[in-house]
């Protein structure tokens, strides 16, 4: 089962977070949240393993400014 570990305003922001998980060696995913035709403008969820949500919001918290 995939958890949400973050909700990003637009597909680069989405990218990075991936890229910075996939990093630490966690499984991530992002998918189009909302309205479709909003293409790469749109809101996006990055989601991780259910048994990496833990570990990931950690990462996020250590690394993400406030």
């Amino acid at each position: 089962m995939w958890t949400v570990v973050y909700i990003s305003s637009n597909r680069v922001i989405a990218e990075q977070i991936k890229e910075l998980l996939t990093a630490e060696g966690l499984l991530v995913m992002i998918r189009p949240l909302g309205i479709p035709h909003m293409g790469d403008s749109g809101t996006f969820e990055v989601l991780v393993p259910e048994l990496e949500a833990s570990e990931a919001n950690e990462i996020l918290r250590a690394r993400m400014p406030v």
